[in-house]
């Protein structure tokens, strides 16, 4: 398929003519596209200038031409201007174009005329709407892309009719995030507004309602290397929150590398935002708990509610199934299907849960890597929906959640640290579940998880291991 971008002053005479010759050549030719971009005049040079430095070219006039290499992937190749785009329809379709003079005069006013009240209208209807402003950095990861259809829907966003969407990546290129913007909005949901694009901070966090933060910012240089990368990121990003964001924002910090201490470097230097709105998600350790669990009692990974995960989330954690439950157990004394029995009367082996299931939990996601060469980015996004929908009143009050969450003097743990602890959420609030057991063995090994996440808060990064508690 021969794929054209046709792009030029809303004013060019030639640009008026190249758009009437690929209009026959897309009714002439079934295999033969063409994406027109029309520019006011006084936007013209800067969009030009800016196109042609992401892609390497060389250009100066109106209009500008080029083909997308739809079956090889990879950036586009330059045409050139008009005559170029002339020659090639000649030599390649034997079509040409012999419009007047007059012709492309009167067809570039009324291009012009029709892009100046299309402009107008726009930020016209802009201006009337206030959208819900969602940002998510790290936007080329798997994660972001599969989570991305869902954030659409109105199922997570109930309340709200308009999401205008901000997609930051540090470690992306311009080409790669327009390909992305271009992407989401051939979604066409009805509750998106826009999608904007960004590879800097210098708009960063700006209105924002919902942050997402999803960049791990992976490298080979080592932990050490990589936690100062994080640390570096993760201060500017908090003072950034602290001075641009909505005041109610909901942060999510979610992946595999320092969840915690990413969560606290936000809290730390966004002083004048509510800690409670900062969350770590461990829903997705808890979900992978739930499928080992699962396997192990023969049903599905739905009918095992009510793990908790508590601790270091991707360091040392702690799998508690003092109150979890399985729904549809076959077992020699059963009750209805609906009636909800508990794990851990059914799993008697406690020598069982306190190795082979601490092995399985902690290897669940490895596993999932080294079969598909990728993150395990559809159980993390369905961590981050499950939060998303919980902070947004889908759940009962009875529901329970692991999330981190800042230390505020609960379970005799050290403040001003993160840890995943049990929650609920009701009217769009956390709160800690104190409804739980904290014997001594599980005190004990909460107070080695704030140890441990002190030491990398100072940058003394222990060697890192996973216990379950039962």
């Amino acid at each position: 398929m021969a794929k054209f971008v046709l792009a030029g002053k809303a004013d060019c005479p030639y640009y008026a003519k190249a758009e009437l010759l690929a209009d026959v050549l897309q009714r002439s030719l079934p295999n033969f596209r063409v994406h027109k971009i029309s520019v006011l005049p006084a936007e013209w040079k800067e969009w030009l200038e800016s196109t042609c430095e992401r892609n390497g070219w060389k250009h100066n006039n109106s209009p500008l031409v080029w083909r997308e290499l739809v079956e090889q992937g990879g950036k586009g190749m330059l045409l050139g201007g008009f005559s170029d785009f002339l020659n090639h329809c000649q030599d390649y379709y034997g079509i040409t174009s012999d419009m007047s003079t007059d012709v492309m005069q009167r067809i570039a006013a009324e291009n012009l005329e029709t892009q100046s009240s299309l402009t107008a209208e726009e930020r016209h209807c802009l201006s009337l709407i206030q959208p819900l402003h969602v940002w998510i950095t790290g936007a080329l990861s798997l994660t972001c892309q599969i989570l991305i259809p869902s954030l659409l829907s109105a199922e997570v966003f109930p309340k709200d009719a308009a999401i205008a969407l901000h997609l930051l990546d540090l470690e992306g290129d311009e080409e790669e995030m327009q390909r992305l913007k271009m992407d989401v909005e051939d979604l066409a949901p009805s509750v998106l507004l826009q999608v904007i694009v960004h590879t800097d901070l210098d708009q960063a966090f700006h209105e924002a309602s919902i942050i997402l933060l999803l960049d791990d910012f992976r490298n080979d240089a080592g932990n050490e290397t990589k936690l100062r990368v994080i640390t570096e990121h993760y201060r500017e990003y908090g003072h950034l929150i602290d001075g641009r964001a909505n005041k109610q924002v909901k942060v999510i910090v979610c992946g595999d590398s320092f969840v915690n201490l990413r969560c606290s470097l936000l809290v730390e230097n966004a002083p004048s935002i509510n800690s409670h709105q900062f969350v770590a998600t461990a829903t997705q350790l808890e979900n992978e708990a739930r499928a080992v669990l699962a396997k192990k009692m023969r049903v599905r990974p739905s009918d095992v509610t009510d793990v908790i995960v508590w601790g270091n989330i991707s360091g040392s954690f702690i799998i508690d199934l003092q109150r979890a439950k399985v729904f549809n157990y076959r077992g020699a004394i059963r009750g209805p299907d609906s009636f909800p029995q508990s794990v851990l009367q059914i799993l008697h082996d406690r020598k069982w849960l306190e190795t082979e299931f601490q092995q399985q939990v902690r290897l669940q996601r490895a596993v999932v890597v080294s079969k598909t060469g990728h993150a395990a980015a559809i159980s993390a996004t369905n961590g981050i929906l499950r939060v998303l929908k919980a902070w947004h009143g889908a759940y009962g009050q009875d529901e329970v959640f692991s999330v981190g969450v800042l230390c505020t003097g609960f379970f005799k743990l050290p403040n001003g640290i993160i840890l995943s602890v049990p929650v609920t959420c009701m009217d769009g609030k956390w709160s800690v579940l104190l409804d739980v057991t904290v014997d001594n063995k599980l005190q004990e090994e909460l107070k080695l998880c704030a140890k441990e996440l002190l030491q990398v808060f100072h940058n003394k990064a222990p060697k890192t291991k996973q216990s379950t508690y039962s």
